[in-house]
């Protein structure tokens, strides 16, 4: 079975994986605590605010009675989390009894921020010093075109524009697990980049945030500032301006990296130069749940199982071309300026399947890709395309190999149902017979097994 890419769902994923002193540093920020405290799940985000003006330790027996007996599992969840982003920190009394704290650092900032109000991370310029600004429209065209931009990059480098560069540092962030290369020889996609490929582009967005906060330190930046910085921008005004004058090196440097792929856009004025944040960029403190992407669709699948792909986008094309050659479009029967003909054929799925894509991520890819014409039809795929689809990857994956082992001629029937027993209160009992006294185990678990028979020698 085909490995499936894991995106971290938000920020939130990634700020609680901090050491915790890393962690505490970031409740410096009443920006981040603000961020935090929005991530949180309903039932956590209403404990924290519960005890946002306690300042004893509360027993955990006491919390467990705030919520009804149904709902143990949900208020288990809300602690676990709360303590995982050290909202919350665990005390132990002298009886050994559990009590939870809040974090002094984030209920002070919070304090503050219900008393004297929110307020933005830096002041945007006038406009008697911008001048006229890109509308919201163009910004959203700006954040777009950049994105395809930076992923045709990967794909074709050729096909970029002349004028389009990226620095190295997040080439090789964006090519790291995505591309493979030998010596000699072009780079090719992995089976995580067409995965990446596939993806929506809010998920493909957070591919690349995890991949750029985890290398910081390879680049000699410390992972904590960038993320206090990215959940910063989040709660900037979208399409104002704000001085480039007001940052530290390491949020140039970050500002020029996030406008290569649209989340900011810098512009340059006579005296001043400043960054414009897009919808991108003021989305990053939410889920890949919550931010959704608007990009229009511009495939079209029949029950004949052809498609068309109405598209003058040069990133388009190349994805097309890609699969053609490489997953689940048999050929490229013929292209116009605007408009790509292919078919899906058993041999180009089982292609697909071979560099790692499941049959779930290639109906994901045409329902979210639909052109807008049958993009409200239910369903957007026919249904004939999108079973037979799932039932070519069940035709691969209906026999399973197994390392196992076989253990037969058992001098007695209590021996035989003791080894039985062992072996499947361990998980590893694959088949038994119990008229012949055979067995077989899992291959993995053979070891223990031998050493179980010899002791009951």
């Amino acid at each position: 079975m085909p490995q499936v890419m894991v995106v971290a769902r938000n920020f939130m994923d990634m700020v609680a994986a901090l050491p915790a002193g890393k962690l505490d540093m970031l409740y410096d920020s009443a920006f981040i605590c603000e961020a935090v405290l929005r991530s949180l799940p309903p039932l956590a985000k209403k404990y924290a605010l519960q005890m946002l003006y306690v300042l004893a330790p509360v027993t955990a027996a006491a919390m467990e009675e705030w919520v009804l007996d149904e709902y143990a599992a949900k208020h288990k969840v809300a602690i676990d989390k709360l303590l995982q982003l050290r909202v919350f920190v665990e005390v132990r009394d002298r009886r050994r009894d559990v009590s939870y704290k809040m974090n002094q650092k984030f209920q002070g900032n919070m304090q503050k921020y219900l008393v004297d109000g929110g307020s933005l991370p830096r002041e945007p310029l006038p406009l008697s010093v911008t001048g006229r600004l890109p509308t919201p429209a163009d910004l959203e065209a700006y954040a777009l075109d950049q994105w395809e931009c930076f992923l045709l990059q990967l794909i074709n480098s050729s096909q970029v524009e002349k004028g389009s560069s990226f620095s190295s540092s997040m080439m090789k962030t964006f090519q790291r697990g995505l591309l493979s290369s030998r010596d000699g020889e072009a780079s090719k996609l992995t089976e995580n980049g067409f995965q990446f490929l596939l993806m929506e582009t809010n998920a493909q967005l957070w591919y690349i945030m995890r991949e750029y906060i985890s290398s910081a330190e390879e680049r000699g930046v410390d992972p904590t500032e960038l993320i206090s910085f990215l959940l910063e921008l989040s709660f900037h005004k979208l399409g104002a301006a704000y001085s480039l004058n007001t940052l530290t090196d390491v949020q140039r440097i970050a500002i020029r990296d996030l406008a290569e792929l649209g989340l900011v856009k810098q512009q340059q004025g006579r005296k001043d130069s400043w960054f414009i944040p897009t919808q991108l960029a003021t989305n990053l403190s939410a889920s890949l749940s919550d931010s959704s992407s608007n990009k229009e669709g511009f495939v079209v699948v029949e029950t004949n199982f052809r498609m068309y792909a109405y598209s003058t986008s040069k990133l388009h094309c190349e994805i097309l071309r890609l699969f053609a050659s490489l997953c689940f479009l048999s050929r490229v029967e013929y292209q116009l300026p605007n408009l790509i003909v292919g078919a899906v054929t058993k041999e180009s799925i089982y292609g697909a399947f071979e560099n790692g894509i499941t049959a779930e991520q290639i109906i994901s890819f045409l329902r979210q890709n639909a052109h807008p014409r049958v993009a409200d039809k239910i369903p957007a795929v026919p249904e004939n395309v999108t079973d037979q689809i799932r039932l070519w990857e069940t035709d691969l994956n209906r026999v399973e190999m197994i390392p196992s082992h076989l253990y037969e001629d058992f001098p007695s029937k209590e021996w035989f149902e003791q080894c039985c027993d062992y072996a499947r209160d361990n998980g590893y009992l694959l088949w038994e017979d119990p008229k012949r006294m055979r067995l077989i185990v899992r291959g993995e678990f053979h070891p223990e097994m031998r050493e179980f028979l010899r002791r009951q020698r």
